[in-house]
């Protein structure tokens, strides 16, 4: 499980690990928010309103979910991880820094929990500003989120410092491959 703040390079560092010849399949992650430029649904996230994901909350259908910001949802279905989970596969998720504390929670044996940040929140910011998806207000919120979920790398185990996109690929494979062998 891969967990980091906004603009850390997660994403990137998960499809790159999907593109390795590894026995990984990705836990598409549920939200409410709207798609991101090519973002399909059932590829990159499972979309749906507010309303339904809040349904689906009372039905207990998620192993973890946050209101990550004011009615913007993020989770991962029960069903995502244990229909891949009785396959026998190795399961890779792309969360948030409380859905990845949550999910190492009910499976501890199971996750290999890496924390991804920046050098410093300046870099974050930087790397924000220049994604051009956000308004000023969310890149605030964005930020304020990153300083608290910070705090929280030392309960992952590993902390990777992404300065240097090659080198963090590199050992992101690496800390995998030892994992599941």
């Amino acid at each position: 499980m891969v967990s980091a703040p906004s603009g850390s390079g997660k994403s990137t560092l998960v499809h790159n690990l999907l593109e390795q010849n590894l026995p990984l399949v990705f836990s598409i992650s549920a939200t409410s928010r709207l798609p991101r430029g090519n973002e399909q649904d059932g590829i990159d996230y499972h979309f749906m309103t507010s309303k339904d994901f809040k349904n689906k909350i009372k039905e207990k259908a998620f192993v973890e979910y946050e209101e990550v910001y004011p009615d913007k949802f993020y989770g991962t279905l029960c069903s995502e991880v244990e229909n891949k989970l009785s396959a026998g596969q190795h399961v890779i998720f792309d969360v948030d820094v409380v859905g990845g504390l949550n999910i190492k929670s009910q499976y501890p044996e199971q996750t290999l929990s890496v924390f991804i940040q920046t050098r410093c929140l300046a870099v974050l910011e930087q790397r924000l500003r220049a994604r051009g998806t956000e308004s000023e207000v969310l890149l605030q919120e964005r930020m304020s989120k990153a300083k608290v979920e910070m705090e929280s790398a030392c309960e992952f185990d590993f902390i990777l410092v992404n300065d240097n996109l090659e080198s963090t690929k590199k050992e992101l494979i690496q800390l995998v491959k030892r994992f599941i062998e």
